[in-house]
């Protein structure tokens, strides 16, 4: 059990540092949280500086990766605590105690906490990911089809050794997916907007 809480809590605490919100704010001193979908993903973080957006999507699919290597460098003999600090890392970057539980939406956390996991399923995600964004342009529609995808891909793939670490995959997915309630509810009505960069 205890090493259950230490994975969990090195995984949650490196998943909460909020860096698009940080990023932002010593750059251009702006709160992020105020323009675009209020979100402090590398997306909306993309919106106001397209250059952040990807210092935001390295450094938040970092600092999952630095939670697996942590745990897997503490307990390199337990496969499914690397589950959990993955998990935690997504639920960390998305419900952050440092901005009051409101943070992002996970997908480049969970992109860099399951890279050294499910490293096929991962890619392919990934791949699915591009082209249905290039395709449509709807950066959230393809984060949620790659999200769903993941876990069936790990099944598939063979990299969800039990089910205890799907599980994990899959509650990862899911979080993600809810997380874009309101994109699904704008795709619905039509309004949700395509994704273009901008130069400021």
């Amino acid at each position: 059990m205890q090493a259950i809480l230490i994975s969990a809590g090195v995984g949650y605490l490196l998943g909460s540092i909020p860096f698009g919100y940080l990023l932002v704010r010593f750059f251009l001193g702006s709160d992020v949280r105020t323009t675009g979908s209020g979100n402090i993903g590398a997306t909306n973080v993309a919106r106001t500086s397209p250059v952040l957006g990807i210092v935001t999507l390295l450094l938040d699919a970092l600092k999952g990766l630095t939670a697996v290597v942590l745990v897997s460098v503490t307990y390199p003999g337990d496969r499914e605590l690397k589950f959990v600090a993955a998990f935690a890392a997504v639920c960390g970057h998305i419900f952050p105690v440092w901005l009051k539980f409101r943070g992002g939406k996970g997908v480049a956390t969970g992109l860099g906490s399951f890279l050294l996991l499910t490293p096929k399923a991962i890619f392919v995600a990934l791949g699915i990911f591009i082209v249905v964004a290039v395709a449509l342009r709807y950066v959230a529609f393809a984060s949620i089809i790659a999200a769903a995808s993941l876990p069936v891909l790990a099944l598939l793939l063979g990299e969800g050794h039990n089910s205890v670490e799907l599980a994990l995959v899959a509650a990862a997915s899911l979080l993600i997916i809810t997380k874009h309630h309101r994109n699904i509810r704008r795709m619905l009505s039509g309004t949700e907007p395509k994704f273009q960069l901008r130069r400021r």
